[in-house]
C-alpha cells in the first residue's frame, strides 16, 4: 500500500517531500507536472523517502525526472553520505555496477550510411556479441583479468584494444583508484572473464544514430559534432561480474547491519559504515567491477571500429567523445551548508554532470563542461548535454541517466508481437537486430517516459545544458 506523502513546490519543477518519521532529511524531486503523474504510479518516491533514513546522509535524498522503482534505492536516485561517518549501500549502486554509456563519433553522414545501414547493423551484430550469457572475443586468463580489474579501459588500450586517447575521454580516465580484485569472489571472476567486450541483454544496446539538431554550437564544436553526422551510442555495464559482486555483498550486509545496530525501513537498503571492514571490502570490489565495465565498453568500441572498416573501408574512423557511468558510488568533495565535505555519492541510474572549469573534465571539454549522455528509447531520441553549475549546488554534480521506464518489462511485452514492432520501427527508418524477441518487446518506445520532457526539466533546473539531439537509425540488442 503506497504511503501518504506531501509534495511541495515553489517553481513547478522542484518538488519537496518534507522530513518525517525515521527520515533524517527531506526528498527533492526534479520533475514536470506531467512527469510527476507518471512517477506517482510506482513506489519510487516512497523508496526515495526510505533512502532519506540512511545513517550519515548529507543533503537531500534526490529524485531525478527519470526516476522509477528499483531495488531498495529508486532508479534515478542520488544520495550522498558522509565519508567518515556515513554508510555505503550496494542498493544505491545497483546490480549492474558501472552500467554506463559511451558516445562515438564517425566522419560519415546519415546520407552516406543510410544506403548500407542494414549491412552495417548486421556486421556489428556479428562482431559485438550480445545476449544474456555471451562470450566475447577478448580472451583473458586469470592473471590478465586481475589486471583488467585494476586498470580498466587502460588495460584494453595498452593491449591493442583501442587508441591512446580513448581512456582520457572516459570518466575517471576509465579506471577508479583503489580497486581491490582480492575482494571480488572467484564466482564473480568466473562469470565475468568470458564476457569482456560483450553487450549483454535487457536494456543494453548499441545504437547507430545521427545528429538531428544542435542546441549549443560551442559545446558541439568541442565534441566534434555537426548536424547530419553519424554517431554511435554504446550502453553496457559490468555483466555477470558486477551482478555477482552486488549479490555477494548484499548477502553479507544484512547480518552486518545487526553488528552495527543499523535499522532501516527496507531490508533492500542493506548498508554498513563506509570505514568498516565490510564497507571497505565492498568498495574495493565495486571499483574493480566498475573498471571491468569501462574495459568492457572499450572492447565493444574496438570491435565496432572493425565493423565500420569492413563496411566503409579502412578510412572509416571512429573517435570516442566521452564515456560516463550511471551506477556507481564515488568519493567526492562538495560544499554543503557553507562547508567543504567529503562524501560518498551514490548514483543509481544517475549521471555525473560537472560544470565548465572542473579539473576532472578532459582539457578538450573544460571550457564547455563535462559531456552528459542521455539515451531515450530505440524509437525516439537520445541527447547530449553538458554539466552546469546548478548540479554542483543542488545535486552533488548529478543529473538523470535516461528517459526512465514507464511500463514494466512484463507490461511492455503483453499483447505485442516482436515482428510487428520491428516493422513499425523500420517504417520509421530504424533497422533493429536483436538476439531475442524479448530484447525488442521489453524495450519498445512506449515502455519509456518522454525523453524530451525529462531533458527539459534538467535544462530548466540548471543542472545541465542541451547540446545535441540524436535520432536512431540502427539498433543492436541482446
Amino acid at each position: 500500500m503506497p504511503r501518504y506523502y506531501q509534495l511541495e513546490s515553489s517553481d513547478g519543477i522542484r518538488y519537496r517531500i518534507p522530513r518525517e518519521g525515521q527520515m533524517r532529511t527531506d526528498v527533492v524531486v526534479y520533475a514536470s507536472a506531467a512527469l510527476l503523474e507518471h512517477i506517482k504510479l510506482d513506489l519510487s518516491l516512497e523508496q526515495a523517502m526510505n533512502v532519506a533514513t540512511l545513517p550519515g546522509i548529507v543533503g537531500s535524498s534526490l529524485a531525478m525526472p527519470d526516476i522509477h522503482q528499483g531495488y531498495g534505492f529508486p532508479i534515478g536516485g542520488v544520495a550522498a553520505t558522509d565519508f567518515e561517518h556515513g554508510v555505503v549501500s550496494p542498493g544505491g549502486v545497483g546490480f549492474d555496477i558501472n552500467c554506463g554509456v559511451r558516445l562515438v563519433r564517425s566522419g560519415l553522414t546519415e546520407q552516406e550510411v543510410r544506403p548500407r545501414l542494414a549491412e552495417l547493423v548486421e556486421q556489428v551484430f556479428q562482431d559485438v556479441p550480445c545476449g544474456t550469457g555471451g562470450s566475447g572475443f577478448v580472451g583473458v586468463d586469470q592473471k590478465q583479468l586481475e589486471q583488467v580489474l585494476v586498470l580498466g579501459a587502460r588495460w584494453m588500450v595498452e593491449n591493442g584494444y583501442g587508441d591512446r586517447r580513448d581512456a582520457e575521454f572516459a570518466e575517471a580516465g576509465g579506471a577508479l583508484d583503489d580497486a581491490d580484485p582480492r575482494q571480488v569472489s572467484e564466482k564473480a571472476k568466473k562469470r565475468g572473464r568470458p564476457q569482456l567486450g560483450t553487450l549483454g541483454s535487457g536494456n543494453h544496446f548499441l545504437e547507430i544514430q545521427y545528429v538531428e539538431t544542435i542546441h549549443d554550437d560551442k559545446a558541439a564544436r568541442a565534441m566534434g559534432l555537426q548536424v547530419g553526422q553519424v554517431v554511435v551510442l554504446i550502453h553496457s555495464g559490468s555483466r555477470g561480474l558486477g551482478h555477482q559482486v552486488c549479490t555477494d555483498y548484499l548477502a553479507q550486509m544484512g547480518p552486518a547491519m545487526k553488528k552495527y545496530n543499523i535499522t532501516l525501513p527496507d531490508r533492500q537498503l542493506a548498508c554498513v559504515p563506509i570505514q568498516s571492514e565490510e564497507g571497505q571490502a565492498y568498495l574495493g570490489a565495486m571499483r574493480a567491477a566498475a573498471n571491468f565495465a569501462w574495459a568492457n565498453r572499450q572492447g565493444i568500441m574496438h570491435f565496432l571500429r572493425r565493423s565500420f572498416r569492413k563496411v566503409f573501408g579502412a578510412g572509416a574512423r571512429l573517435e570516442l567523445i566521452y564515456d560516463v557511468c550511471h551506477n556507481i558510488a564515488k568519493h567526492e568533495r562538495y560544499e554543503v551548508d557553507g562547508k567543504k565535505r567529503d562524501v560518498l555519492v551514490h548514483r543509481k541510474g544517475a549521471t555525473r554532470a560537472y560544470p565548465p572549469g572542473h579539473r576532472e573534465i578532459p582539457l578538450a571539454y573544460r571550457e564547455v563542461g563535462q559531456p552528459v549522455l542521455i539515451p531515450g528509447s530505440m524509437g525516439t531520441a537520445s541527447w547530449v548535454l553538458v554539466g552546469a553549475e546548478g548540479a554542483m549546488r543542488e545535486t552533488f554534480g548529478s543529473v538523470c541517466h535516461g528517459a526512465g521506464r514507464l511500463l514494466s518489462r512484463t507490461a511492455a511485452k503483453k499483447g505485442r508481437n516482436a515482428q510487428e514492432v520491428k516493422k513499425k520501427l523500420e517504417e520509421m527508418g530504424i533497422v533493429v537486430r536483436s538476439e531475442t524477441r524479448d530484447g525488442i518487446l521489453e524495450e519498445i518506445p512506449e515502455a519509456y517516459k518522454d525523453v524530451d520532457e525529462v531533458i527539459e526539466v534538467v535544462h530548466r533546473a540548471g543542472l545541465a545544458r542541451k547540446v545535441a539531439r540524436l535520432r536512431p537509425m540502427g539498433v543492436i540488442k541482446g
